[in-house]
């Protein structure tokens, strides 16, 4: 069930229409435009998507599919069951390139492999174009359109006739032309032409008696007469009557071609309407390209899991003009079935409103949708919409009474399976009595069970979205810094409607809106600014996530690259061992064979002395050049200067086997606690060693090591500190002297607690605060840098302080 009756017309769907239109090829292709429906069959609907998938996969992929010559010829078809009825030649060249048309599809679908294109495929089943029908047109009509000369051997010997008289009759005029330009009756560029069917002369008006024949016409100035001569007369009237023979013949054959068709006439309608669909399904398939539509998973539910669904019309328009639609995510399950989305005014909910009903209606119509793939789509059987003023002087309806018109039909006929849509919801009467009515009907829609999503200011709806199982806030973020709409929707939290900061970025006067201020109360203004405050702490903390992200994902690929080298290393080590040792192998051998080689020449030369003592020489030389050893370049060890005595709170040391030197704050038993650098360190006594002062100096740097420990601090829960902190301090509308006192206690904390940066908020106005607070923290000499914060998220308005 749809409400209201123009609910194409208030979601746009009536523009997709014409978009589809123009898409088609032909009036086959348009005529099921007109016929699309929204459906809540789910088996329906996945065949229309898929076969619209099939098709977008086919466009985009596969350059031989037919896209030519989609010509509706059902009224061809149609008059052909009259017998004897007289078909056109145009009629017929129409039908034989459709035919080809639709026989080319058939072959592009046979060929396919087993389990591709299967819903259009089935499409192509029981259609047949039998050959004999080709056949006949092909004999008759070529591939200009005209009856070909062979197609009756009447016809034949007609046309060779008519073409034996016309020559004959041209060549007759051509001489007597020739003659009329030599004796000055026409001018030279004059040439021969046709008027009433017949070849005649153009003869200027004042020699027209030099020439015997019959005026045909005349100029429109009238001093040229177009004459037939009278030798030609007799010829052009055999011309005349060939051509009427030919005109009868040509009927005759059109006529007898129309009788051999009729008994196909079932099949061919078929065929047709084949045609029209594989035409309509194109369509969808080309305005899915143009959209990046997909078919997203689709589920026998009443539920949604969206993410990046763009609204179809305002992608296209946006596409003209260079931009991008920021896209929508949004869930609705059992769980969270109906969303209360709020925000400020032109921040985008009637968008993601009307976003939503549209892109389920085109779906639930057999469009693919333009959203992410693996998104969700659900199946609901009602679709009620409120979207815009129903005011009616006819019916004596204001703008609320027609809401709670609206309102009174959901609550008859919604049920589980429905989807409703509701914007602005309770305005147009006393917002205290608008937002208890709809608070009402919110409960009564919630306990039938539907879904749906409404837009909504008043702060009792969120409220109450907070509290109730089945409901969740959304809110269209908003960039409270700069008072500009992200049209981003966040769901899980409410939105704030920034109505003052609006009304002072457009020039309302601070009095005027510090009153109305002062009249709504703390409450809710402490509401709106936890609202915009928490947003803001959101988005930066999701570049911190983001920042984070990047830097795990560089440490991963370096553990990655690590874990890689040390492989490598490892296998060249094995390959290193492993060629030593064969080489080991080698030298040992070649050292044994050189032994008893020196035995055998010792015993052979009898021990002669200078024969011994030569083969000894080789073997010693053969030891010093083989054997010798290579020399390895050992790296520089950094020398500590250690010193003796026991290790005491202030000693200077340096951990065992390391580099790494520090000062010693406490002795616990068997463990010291050290300070190396920032940080602290827990460390048992037996694995450092005492080293002097001038060591710690050279291997720290620092110039202002002293053997005294600064003095300890105590009295402080640092646990209770870090879980109370944070990193942002708002000081806007605080004097000078407060903002001081806040600005020196946080800075306190967040040195205490190690922090590399924080963020102060102290706005923009007239820069008096803010270089208040940039002089006074220039007087920390933790401090390393400070900096405006991204215009994105403040710019001026905030700094940033990084700390040392």
């Amino acid at each position: 069930m749809l409400y209201p009756q123009d609910i194409e017309q208030k979601l746009g769907f009536d523009r997709v229409r014409e978009l589809l239109k123009e898409a088609c090829l032909s009036t086959l292709g348009q005529a099921f435009v007109e016929k699309i429906r929204f459906s809540d069959n789910f088996l329906v609907i996945q065949k229309l998507t898929c076969q619209a998938a099939e098709m977008k996969e086919i466009i985009e992929t596969e350059s031989e599919f037919p896209s030519q010559n989609y010509l509706d010829a059902r009224a061809t078809l149609e008059s052909m069951r009259i017998e004897g009825m007289y078909v056109s030649q145009e009629a017929f060249f129409d039908l034989k390139v459709s035919l080809r048309t639709i026989r080319q599809l058939l072959t592009f679908f046979e060929k396919q492999e087993e389990g591709r294109f299967v819903y259009l495929r089935e499409l192509a089943q029981n259609v047949r174009v039998e050959k004999a029908v080709t056949d006949a047109i092909e004999r008759i009509i070529d591939d200009r359109g005209q009856i070909r000369d062979n197609a009756s051997p009447e016809l034949s010997d007609i046309r060779r006739r008519l073409i034996s008289e016309m020559a004959g009759v041209r060549k007759k005029l051509d001489a007597m032309l020739r003659h009329a330009k030599n004796s000055g009756w026409v001018g030279e560029e004059v040439s021969l032409t046709v008027r009433g069917g017949r070849m005649v002369i153009p003869i200027v008006a004042e020699h027209k008696r030099k020439l015997k024949g019959f005026v045909h016409d005349e100029s429109a100035t009238g001093q040229t007469l177009y004459i037939e001569p009278a030798d030609v007369l007799d010829a052009n009237n055999e011309i005349k009557e060939l051509e009427y023979a030919e005109r009868r013949e040509i009927n005759r054959i059109l006529i007898q071609l129309a009788n051999q068709i009729r008994v196909h006439l079932v099949d061919l309608q078929r065929a047709y309407q084949f045609l029209g669909m594989i035409d309509f399904i194109r369509a969808k398939a080309r305005l899915a390209s143009q959209l990046g539509a997909h078919n997203p998973v689709f589920v026998n539910r009443p539920e949604l899991e969206w993410r990046g669904a763009r609204h179809p019309l305002l992608y296209l328009s946006f596409q003209k003009q260079g931009r991008k639609v920021v896209p929508l995510s949004v869930k609705l399950n059992p769980d969270q079935r109906i969303l209360v989305v709020s925000g400020p005014n032109a921040g985008g909910k009637s968008v993601a409103l009307k976003t939503i009903g549209l892109v389920q209606y085109m779906y639930q119509c057999g469009l693919l949708v333009p959203m992410a793939e693996g998104a969700t789509m659900g199946l609901f059987q009602n679709l009620f919409i409120d979207i815009g003023d129903e005011q009616s002087l006819e019916n004596d309806l204001s703008t609320y009474s027609s809401h709670l018109t609206n309102m009174k039909f959901f609550l008859n006929f919604a049920n589980r399976k429905t989807l409703f849509l509701i914007d602005e919801f309770g305005t147009g009467t006393e917002p205290s009595l608008g937002g208890a009515i709809a608070e009402s009907i919110l409960e009564d829609l919630t306990k039938l069970g539907a879904s749906g999503v409404v837009n909504t200011h008043y702060t009792n709806l969120k409220t109450y979205a907070d509290k109730t199982t089945g409901l969740i806030n959304g809110a269209m973020r908003y960039d409270g810094e700069h008072l500009e709409p992200l049209y981003e929707l966040e769901m899980g939290k409410p939105g704030s409607s920034f109505a003052f900061e609006i009304a002072g970025k457009i020039g309302l006067p601070k009095a005027v809106v510090e009153r109305a201020q002062s009249k709504l109360g703390t409450q809710q203004i402490n509401f709106e600014k936890l609202l915009k405050e928490l947003d803001i702490e959101k988005r930066v903390f999701a570049d911190k996530n983001l920042e984070i992200s990047l830097k795990e994902r560089k440490l991963a690929q370096q553990l990655l690259e690590t874990n890689a080298l040390k492989t490598r290393l490892d296998n060249e080590q094995k390959n290193i061992l492993n060629e030593a040792k064969r080489k080991a192998k080698q030298l040992l051998a070649d050292t044994n064979q050189r032994i008893e080689s020196t035995i055998r020449e010792i015993k052979e030369n009898k021990a002669e002395r200078e024969a011994t003592k030569q083969v000894r020489q080789e073997l010693e030389k053969f030891e010093r050049i083989e054997l010798k050893a290579e020399t390895v370049a050992e790296p520089e060890r950094e020398e500590f200067v250690t010193e003796k005595g026991e290790i005491t709170v202030g000693s200077y040391v340096r951990i065992i086997g390391q580099n790494t030197v520090g000062e010693v704050l406490a002795i616990k038993g068997k463990d010291a606690e050290i300070s190396i650098g920032a940080l602290k360190s827990n460390i048992k006594l037996n694995r450092l060693e005492k080293v002097s002062k001038k060591t710690y100096k050279q291997a720290t740097g620092d110039n202002n090591a002293t053997a005294t420990p600064a003095p300890r601090m105590g009295g402080i829960d640092l646990n209770e500190k870090m879980m109370n902190f944070s990193f942002n301090l708002d000081i806007r509308g605080k004097r000078g002297e407060e903002a001081m006192i806040d600005l020196d206690n946080f800075m306190n904390d967040a040195l205490m607690l190690s922090y590399n940066q924080v963020r102060i908020v102290h706005g923009k106005g007239d820069g008096i605060l803010r270089n208040l607070v940039r002089s006074h923290l220039r007087s920390y000499k933790q401090i390393n840098k400070l900096t405006d914060e991204h215009a994105d998220r403040g710019g001026a308005g905030v700094t940033i302080v990084e700390l040392k």
